[in-house]
Protein backbone atom coordinates (compact mmCIF):
# COMPACT_ATOMS: atom_id res chain seq x y z
CA UNK A 1 0.00 0.00 0.00
CA UNK A 2 1.46 3.17 -0.72
CA UNK A 3 2.11 6.08 1.39
CA UNK A 4 2.04 10.03 0.75
CA UNK A 5 4.86 11.60 3.10
CA UNK A 6 4.27 15.43 3.33
CA UNK A 7 6.94 17.77 2.14
CA UNK A 8 5.85 20.19 4.52
CA UNK A 9 8.11 20.69 8.17
CA UNK A 10 4.34 20.35 9.47
CA UNK A 11 3.94 16.66 10.33
CA UNK A 12 1.84 14.82 8.23
CA UNK A 13 -1.35 14.14 10.84
CA UNK A 14 -1.33 17.50 12.05
CA UNK A 15 -1.59 18.65 8.34
CA UNK A 16 -4.09 16.56 7.26
CA UNK A 17 -6.47 17.58 10.32
CA UNK A 18 -5.88 21.42 9.26
CA UNK A 19 -6.92 20.99 6.49
CA UNK A 20 -9.96 18.88 7.36
CA UNK A 21 -11.12 21.31 9.27
CA UNK A 22 -10.65 24.40 7.04
CA UNK A 23 -12.18 22.34 4.21
CA UNK A 24 -15.24 21.34 6.62
CA UNK A 25 -15.99 24.74 6.27
CA UNK A 26 -16.41 24.89 2.55
CA UNK A 27 -18.97 21.74 2.22
CA UNK A 28 -22.17 22.11 0.59
CA UNK A 29 -25.56 22.65 2.66
CA UNK A 30 -27.58 19.33 3.23
CA UNK A 31 -30.04 18.55 0.77
CA UNK A 32 -33.77 18.39 1.20
CA UNK A 33 -34.60 14.44 1.25
CA UNK A 34 -36.34 13.79 -1.65
CA UNK A 35 -39.55 11.88 -1.35
CA UNK A 36 -38.38 8.28 -0.96
CA UNK A 37 -35.25 6.79 -2.04
CA UNK A 38 -36.77 5.47 -5.25
CA UNK A 39 -36.37 8.87 -6.42
CA UNK A 40 -32.78 9.70 -5.81
CA UNK A 41 -31.20 10.76 -8.47
CA UNK A 42 -28.51 9.39 -10.17
CA UNK A 43 -26.75 9.11 -14.02
CA UNK A 44 -24.90 6.51 -15.89
CA UNK A 45 -22.15 7.38 -18.37
CA UNK A 46 -20.12 4.75 -20.03
CA UNK A 47 -18.39 5.91 -23.11
CA UNK A 48 -15.96 2.97 -22.83
CA UNK A 49 -18.34 0.90 -22.11
CA UNK A 50 -16.54 -1.85 -24.57
CA UNK A 51 -12.99 -1.82 -22.72
CA UNK A 52 -14.85 -2.06 -19.47
CA UNK A 53 -16.80 -4.82 -20.63
CA UNK A 54 -13.35 -6.86 -21.24
CA UNK A 55 -12.29 -5.48 -17.86
CA UNK A 56 -15.29 -6.66 -16.10
CA UNK A 57 -14.74 -10.34 -17.74
CA UNK A 58 -11.44 -10.47 -16.15
CA UNK A 59 -12.85 -9.60 -13.03
CA UNK A 60 -15.40 -11.97 -12.88
CA UNK A 61 -13.44 -14.94 -13.73
CA UNK A 62 -11.38 -13.91 -10.98
CA UNK A 63 -14.14 -13.70 -8.99
CA UNK A 64 -15.77 -17.12 -9.73
CA UNK A 65 -13.01 -18.58 -9.34
CA UNK A 66 -11.13 -17.06 -6.16
CA UNK A 67 -13.16 -14.50 -4.77
CA UNK A 68 -16.31 -15.82 -4.48
CA UNK A 69 -15.64 -19.28 -2.99
CA UNK A 70 -13.11 -17.83 -0.49
CA UNK A 71 -16.08 -15.72 0.37
CA UNK A 72 -18.63 -18.01 0.71
CA UNK A 73 -16.56 -20.34 2.87
CA UNK A 74 -16.32 -17.42 5.13
CA UNK A 75 -19.67 -17.17 5.50
CA UNK A 76 -19.71 -20.36 6.94
CA UNK A 77 -17.50 -19.41 9.95
CA UNK A 78 -18.79 -19.05 13.16
CA UNK A 79 -20.95 -15.42 13.56
CA UNK A 80 -18.40 -14.22 16.16
CA UNK A 81 -15.67 -14.99 13.85
CA UNK A 82 -16.96 -13.29 11.32
CA UNK A 83 -18.18 -10.26 13.73
CA UNK A 84 -14.91 -10.28 15.21
CA UNK A 85 -13.29 -9.87 11.32
CA UNK A 86 -15.77 -7.25 10.29
CA UNK A 87 -15.39 -5.23 13.45
CA UNK A 88 -11.35 -4.73 13.05
CA UNK A 89 -11.93 -4.22 9.99
CA UNK A 90 -14.23 -1.44 10.68
CA UNK A 91 -12.38 -0.08 13.16
CA UNK A 92 -9.23 0.06 10.99
CA UNK A 93 -10.99 2.39 8.52
CA UNK A 94 -12.35 5.11 11.31
CA UNK A 95 -9.38 7.53 11.20
CA UNK A 96 -10.21 7.94 7.04
CA UNK A 97 -13.71 7.99 8.03
CA UNK A 98 -12.96 10.53 10.95
CA UNK A 99 -10.90 12.65 8.15
CA UNK A 100 -14.20 12.34 5.61
CA UNK A 101 -16.33 13.50 8.47
CA UNK A 102 -14.41 16.67 8.99
CA UNK A 103 -14.16 17.63 5.21
CA UNK A 104 -17.37 16.55 4.78
CA UNK A 105 -18.68 19.46 7.15
CA UNK A 106 -19.85 16.60 9.78
CA UNK A 107 -18.58 17.32 13.00
CA UNK A 108 -21.18 15.20 15.07
CA UNK A 109 -20.69 12.40 12.71
CA UNK A 110 -16.59 12.84 13.50
CA UNK A 111 -16.77 13.53 17.01
CA UNK A 112 -18.37 9.84 17.12
CA UNK A 113 -16.23 8.49 14.83
CA UNK A 114 -13.37 9.66 17.08
CA UNK A 115 -15.50 8.07 19.59
CA UNK A 116 -16.03 4.63 18.56
CA UNK A 117 -12.33 4.37 17.28
CA UNK A 118 -10.89 5.36 20.87
CA UNK A 119 -13.45 3.12 22.26
CA UNK A 120 -13.30 0.06 20.49
CA UNK A 121 -9.47 0.28 20.08
CA UNK A 122 -8.91 -0.06 23.61
CA UNK A 123 -12.08 -1.48 25.31
CA UNK A 124 -12.80 -3.63 21.86
CA UNK A 125 -9.35 -5.49 22.14
CA UNK A 126 -8.38 -3.63 18.37
CA UNK A 127 -11.86 -3.26 17.29
CA UNK A 128 -12.33 -7.02 17.44
CA UNK A 129 -15.44 -6.29 19.25
CA UNK A 130 -17.95 -3.20 18.70
CA UNK A 131 -18.34 -1.92 22.32
CA UNK A 132 -19.02 1.92 21.37
CA UNK A 133 -22.00 0.16 19.21
CA UNK A 134 -23.45 -1.13 22.99
CA UNK A 135 -23.19 2.41 24.11
CA UNK A 136 -25.72 3.69 21.51
CA UNK A 137 -22.93 5.26 19.25
CA UNK A 138 -23.43 3.45 15.64
CA UNK A 139 -21.32 3.29 13.03
CA UNK A 140 -21.12 4.86 9.31
CA UNK A 141 -19.11 4.78 6.13
CA UNK A 142 -17.76 7.82 4.81
CA UNK A 143 -15.05 7.99 2.12
CA UNK A 144 -13.29 9.98 -0.31
CA UNK A 145 -15.40 9.32 -3.29
CA UNK A 146 -17.97 10.32 -1.39
CA UNK A 147 -16.79 13.36 0.02
CA UNK A 148 -15.76 14.45 -3.57
CA UNK A 149 -19.59 14.27 -4.03
CA UNK A 150 -20.90 15.83 -1.06
CA UNK A 151 -18.44 19.11 -2.60
CA UNK A 152 -20.65 18.83 -6.02
CA UNK A 153 -18.11 17.18 -8.12
CA UNK A 154 -19.40 15.41 -10.44
CA UNK A 155 -19.45 11.54 -10.49
CA UNK A 156 -17.91 11.03 -14.46
CA UNK A 157 -18.06 7.75 -16.76
CA UNK A 158 -17.57 4.69 -15.32
CA UNK A 159 -14.43 2.77 -15.05
CA UNK A 160 -13.85 -0.77 -14.86
CA UNK A 161 -10.85 -1.18 -12.76
CA UNK A 162 -9.03 -4.61 -12.33
CA UNK A 163 -9.34 -6.56 -9.56
CA UNK A 164 -11.64 -3.37 -7.67
CA UNK A 165 -14.30 -3.66 -9.99
CA UNK A 166 -16.97 -1.11 -10.97
CA UNK A 167 -16.69 2.46 -10.00
CA UNK A 168 -17.22 5.94 -12.09
CA UNK A 169 -14.34 8.38 -12.21
CA UNK A 170 -15.14 10.63 -9.05
CA UNK A 171 -14.94 7.14 -7.05
CA UNK A 172 -12.10 5.78 -8.46
CA UNK A 173 -10.27 9.15 -7.75
CA UNK A 174 -11.38 8.58 -4.04
CA UNK A 175 -10.09 5.71 -3.64
CA UNK A 176 -6.94 5.75 -4.76
CA UNK A 177 -6.49 8.97 -2.77
CA UNK A 178 -7.65 6.31 0.11
CA UNK A 179 -4.97 4.46 -0.25
CA UNK A 180 -2.12 6.84 -0.66
CA UNK A 181 -3.51 8.62 2.79
CA UNK A 182 -2.29 6.74 5.77
CA UNK A 183 -3.38 8.47 9.47
CA UNK A 184 -1.12 5.80 10.90
CA UNK A 185 2.44 6.86 9.13
CA UNK A 186 2.96 3.29 8.46
CA UNK A 187 6.71 3.75 10.41
CA UNK A 188 5.67 1.07 12.64
CA UNK A 189 6.67 -2.97 11.44
CA UNK A 190 3.17 -3.55 14.06
CA UNK A 191 0.90 -1.19 11.75
CA UNK A 192 2.19 -2.61 8.61
CA UNK A 193 1.26 -5.83 9.84
CA UNK A 194 -2.02 -4.93 10.97
CA UNK A 195 -2.52 -2.58 7.77
CA UNK A 196 -1.62 -6.16 5.66
CA UNK A 197 -4.10 -8.46 8.10
CA UNK A 198 -6.58 -5.60 7.49
CA UNK A 199 -6.40 -5.56 3.78
CA UNK A 200 -6.74 -9.40 3.47
CA UNK A 201 -9.66 -9.18 5.94
CA UNK A 202 -11.33 -6.51 4.02
CA UNK A 203 -10.91 -7.94 0.97
CA UNK A 204 -12.48 -11.43 2.02
CA UNK A 205 -15.55 -9.49 4.45
CA UNK A 206 -16.30 -6.74 2.10
CA UNK A 207 -16.84 -9.54 -0.53
CA UNK A 208 -19.04 -12.05 1.74
CA UNK A 209 -21.26 -8.82 2.38
CA UNK A 210 -21.87 -7.89 -1.37
CA UNK A 211 -22.86 -11.80 -2.04
CA UNK A 212 -26.62 -11.32 -1.56
CA UNK A 213 -26.60 -8.39 -3.82
CA UNK A 214 -24.69 -9.76 -6.95
CA UNK A 215 -25.78 -13.50 -6.54
CA UNK A 216 -29.32 -11.31 -6.90
CA UNK A 217 -27.88 -9.07 -9.87
CA UNK A 218 -26.43 -12.32 -11.75
CA UNK A 219 -29.70 -12.99 -12.61
CA UNK A 220 -30.47 -10.12 -15.15
CA UNK A 221 -30.15 -10.47 -18.43
CA UNK A 222 -27.09 -7.81 -18.76
CA UNK A 223 -24.98 -8.71 -15.43
CA UNK A 224 -22.42 -5.75 -16.39
CA UNK A 225 -25.42 -3.28 -16.99
CA UNK A 226 -27.21 -4.45 -13.72
CA UNK A 227 -24.22 -4.22 -11.28
CA UNK A 228 -22.64 -0.82 -12.93
CA UNK A 229 -26.62 0.91 -12.78
CA UNK A 230 -27.20 -0.60 -8.99
CA UNK A 231 -22.99 1.30 -7.89
CA UNK A 232 -24.46 4.15 -9.43
CA UNK A 233 -27.87 4.40 -7.73
CA UNK A 234 -26.18 3.58 -4.39
CA UNK A 235 -23.32 5.66 -4.55
CA UNK A 236 -25.88 8.56 -5.42
CA UNK A 237 -27.58 7.68 -1.96
CA UNK A 238 -24.03 7.19 -0.28
CA UNK A 239 -23.37 11.02 -1.06
CA UNK A 240 -27.16 11.97 -0.08
CA UNK A 241 -26.24 10.79 3.15
CA UNK A 242 -23.21 12.74 3.60
CA UNK A 243 -24.57 15.54 2.68
CA UNK A 244 -27.32 15.55 5.18
CA UNK A 245 -25.24 13.99 7.69
CA UNK A 246 -27.02 10.72 8.80
CA UNK A 247 -27.95 7.39 7.22
CA UNK A 248 -31.34 7.41 4.54
CA UNK A 249 -33.60 4.48 5.32
CA UNK A 250 -33.91 2.82 2.10
CA UNK A 251 -34.75 -0.62 0.85
CA UNK A 252 -32.91 -1.83 -2.15
CA UNK A 253 -32.24 -5.31 -1.39
CA UNK A 254 -29.08 -7.38 -0.82
CA UNK A 255 -26.42 -5.75 1.37
CA UNK A 256 -24.15 -2.65 0.95
CA UNK A 257 -22.89 -1.77 -2.44
CA UNK A 258 -20.08 0.38 -1.59
CA UNK A 259 -17.05 -1.99 -0.88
Amino acid sequence: MPIVHSASSIPRPAAIALFAVLASGCASTPPTLPAGCEDLPYTVSDPAEPVNRGIFAFNRTLDDYVLSPVARGYRHLPQFVQSGVHNFVANFGEPKVFINDLLQGNPRRSLTTAGRFLTNTTLGVVGLIDVSGRFGMERHKADFGQTFGVWNIASGPTVELPLFGTSSLRDATGRVLGFAVDPFGGNSDTLDTLGTVNTVCGVVDGRAETLPMTDTLRQEPDYYAALRDTVAERRAQFVVEGKMGKALDCEYGGDDANR
